[in-house]
């Protein structure tokens, strides 16, 4: 009996110590699990296709590239009056590109997160048409972001009870094979399609680029990875301990990509170079065919790592968070610097479509005040600096240098506007959202954003924004008020029923979410994630 007893008791301590290690790394489990299925591998070579050896004679359509930054603040970029450390960074290539094409000052996001407004690039048509409200992350991440999260009082919440067998696993979070992407479109007119870097539409087989029109790829399937592995002797790291996202990113994230679906290997050195030096060298041998490049940089997207040589050029900037964002955010700058002396040196500089964008305003969580100034807000919410996103076209004999555009634009409207440009049929099958920008100002009488309860729309000048949590309606005039300061909406009950109805009609033509959203975070409108809580502060409950 006495050995029976000791037995037990050696299983249930067994037990125990299983379970406090399940406990003490679950939120490790996406990455151990990752691992274990694709190992990543030694560097290896990336191998362009060859293009043909001779150009063709006579007018060929235009190479077009999409270079599109990840969380990069509207005050991030010099043009618009700003630059990181109170302008000791200045981005002088991406100012470039509006200098000498054209600057849309009115364009917006599709969404204030990652994945849909990504989609509605791909397929120009509002991500919620098509059930792709939600940012894509695993289930874990949801319950890591919520797990005794929030600010002040306000807790996150994780709605377990939405966790339904019928929830896609993580890998087929993405656009739906039916959806028809902007590669695919130009793929038909006779294009050469490539993909470098994110990617964070699906990473199952048939969601992959290479399964929605990508002839190349060369990608970051997830919603990030490292840029370099934490100990290398050449970056500079920066962690963020007061964000349950950064805790999670440095977790999980690799430092690998993959090409053309193999299985995952190290880049070399930073993935800012590494992504830039591969879309030269594509370039290169694409140079006499016309080519589509979506290059999609994950700066400076967190986890925050530059390189020792970028971090060692700011010693102006004293906070080392802004520091090594500041570095990340000039390296990029430089790179895209490159892409476009190629293009030059290749002599297909004025046959080259170039649109630049980011995905959507800079991010609360890391720690940095005004990246979206002069708006308020931050990535994840509709406020203008979540939304208000820099894009600018280049397009030398086609576009006159130093246009300015106010039309109501943005993501929506990149789909039309490249397969206009390379002459490329639209989809007649379904609706799309999307304008051809080049061909005239955008038509459109308002644009809509939504997750979950949080919904928005731009109606002329006129903003509304409605929360559930809190319960609220915040209506702004845009002309007189661009930066969101006074809400109207008490005063005039009767437009803010009229833009409620617009949003009502809107929601009727949208999908049902292909997953739910899981979880819903408090964001604070004006200050960033690492500032002690005050009463009164202005808020709202993200939903992803």
């Amino acid at each position: 009996m006495r050995k029976r007893w000791i037995a037990l008791g050696i299983v249930a301590a067994m037990g125990a110590g299983g379970y406090c290690a399940f406990e003490a790394n679950k939120y490790r489990l996406p990455g151990i699990l990752q691992d274990w299925r694709d190992p990543v591998q030694p560097n290896r070579a990336v191998v362009w296709q060859e293009g043909p050896a001779k150009a063709p004679e006579g007018q060929r359509p235009p190479n077009i590239i999409l270079i599109v930054a990840d969380d990069l603040g509207y005050n991030d970029i010099s043009l618009n009056g700003g630059g990181v450390g109170g302008g000791i960074v200045q981005t002088p290539n991406i100012d470039a590109l509006a200098r000498e094409g054209v600057n849309f000052t009115t364009a917006y996001a599709a969404n204030a997160t990652c994945s849909p407004s990504r989609a509605a690039m791909m397929t120009g048509r509002y991500p919620t048409r098509f059930g792709f409200e939600f940012t894509a992350v695993p289930v874990q991440f949801a319950e890591n972001m919520a797990h005794g999260e929030g600010v002040g009082p306000h807790r996150a919440i994780f709605h377990r009870d939405r966790i339904t067998p019928d929830i896609p696993d993580y890998p087929d979070m993405g656009v739906p094979a039916s959806e028809v992407t902007i590669a695919e479109t130009v793929k038909a007119a006779g294009y050469h399609t490539l993909h470098i870097g994110k990617w964070h539409l699906g990473e199952a087989p048939a969601l992959r680029p290479h399964a929605q029109g990508f002839d190349e790829s060369l990608a970051v399937l997830a919603g990030g990875a490292m840029f370099m592995r934490e100990d290398d002797p050449g970056v500079v790291n920066a962690k963020l301990p007061w964000d349950p996202i950064d805790r999670f990113l440095w977790a999980n994230l690799r430092h690998a990509v993959t090409f053309n679906g193999s299985q995952r290997f190290h880049p070399r050195g930073h993935l800012t170079d590494y992504f830039a030096e591969e879309a030269i060298k594509a370039i290169e041998v694409n140079r006499n065919r016309p080519f589509f490049m979506y290059l999609a940089f994950n700066a400076p997207h967190t986890p925050l790592q530059a390189t020792r040589a970028d971090y060692d050029k700011l010693a102006q900037i004293k906070d080392h968070k802004t520091r090594v964002y500041g570095a990340m955010i000039a390296q990029m700058d430089r790179r895209i610097g490159d892409v476009m002396a190629k293009l030059k040196q290749l002599g297909i500089d004025d046959n080259t479509l170039v649109i630049f964008t980011s995905d959507n305003g800079g991010a609360w969580y890391n720690g940095i005040e005004d990246l979206n100034a002069p708006f308020r807000g931050w990535k994840a919410t509709f406020f203008e600096g979540g939304i208000r996103t820099p894009m600018f076209m280049r397009w030398p004999g086609e576009i006159a240098p130093g246009t300015q555009r106010a039309d109501l634009t943005g993501h929506l409207d990149i789909f039309s506007t490249i397969a206009g440009a390379a002459g490329a049929k639209i989809p007649r099958d379904r609706i799309i959202d999307s304008e051809n920008i080049l061909a005239g100002r955008a038509s459109r009488s308002a644009m809509f954003w939504r997750s979950g309860d949080y919904r928005a729309v731009r109606a002329g000048d006129w903003k509304l924004q409605v929360t559930k949590r809190p319960e609220k309606a915040r209506l702004y005039n845009l002309v007189a008020d661009p930066t969101e300061q006074k809400d109207l909406a008490a005063g005039d009950p009767q437009r803010v029923a009229a833009l409620r109805a617009l949003i009502e009609a809107q929601n009727k033509g949208m999908a049902k979410p292909i997953w739910p959203g899981l979880i819903e975070g408090p964001v604070r409108i004006d200050v960033p994630l690492n500032t002690p809580w005050r009463d009164g502060q202005d808020y709202i409950y993200w939903s992803n």
